[in-house]
Formats: C-alpha cells, structure tokens, sequence
C-alpha cells in the first residue's frame, strides 16, 4: 500500500558551477511542489500505513527549512539540483517517517521535475 502527501514551497537558488554568463548561474527562484510516498502494510487495529497528520508535521517542519530561503546556504544543498533537493528531503524525512518510499519534486513553470526512490537504487 502507497499513500502521498504534498507540500510547496518557494526559494531562491544558484548554480555555482554553471558557465560564466549563463541565467542559472545568477540567484533566482522557483516554486516547488513536492510530493511524498509513503509505503507500508496498514495496521490490522487502525487500516491505516500512517495517520496523515503525523505526515503533515514532518512535511511542515521540513517546508519551513526550505521555505523562502537561499536554498545554496542550507547544509548539503550548496549545489541545490532538484535532485539533491530530493534527496536531501528524504534524509531529513527518513528517521521520522522510515516507510518513505519516494520524493517527487516539480517546477511546474518549467516543466520539469525529479524523482527519487531512495538511495538503494541509486
């Protein structure tokens, strides 16, 4: 069984190592959508993987690390490609949340996102 919840956030962000004189490598922002999977067997007493409101406190405590921050002076996000975002969501969730099972991150006016599934696949 798989259940999600979501949460945005808006930041700032660079990247260090793009060439001289490309856009990227000037601060700008975007908005993130991140989405966050769950998996588990249900609990024979309660039907449930996880009450959603557990979900929602640790989605909330991790938004407000990210949220309208520079995301390159964030411990471990001096490079923040969606995909370190990704996988620096799923450290920061895994002690609270171990049935983390995936971490989608979307820019939706680039059209464009990330998807990580743990670091045993990579």
């Amino acid at each position: 069984m798989r259940i999600y919840k979501e949460f945005y956030f808006d930041a700032a962000h660079f990247l260090p190592y793009a060439e001289e004189g490309h856009p990227n490598r000037r601060m700008h922002g975007h908005s993130f959508r991140v989405v966050v999977w769950l998996e588990g067997k249900p609990a024979p007493e309660t039907g449930l993987l996880r009450h959603f409101e557990d979900v929602e406190r640790e989605l909330l405590r991790v938004r407000e690390k990210l949220d309208h921050r520079l995301l390159n002076e964030i411990e471990g996000l001096e490079q923040p490609t969606l995909e370190r975002i990704a996988v620096w969501i799923w450290r920061d969730l895994e002690p609270a949340l171990p049935e983390i099972a995936r971490v989608e991150i979307h820019r939706a006016s680039c059209r464009e996102g990330c998807v990580y599934d743990g670091p045993e696949k990579v």
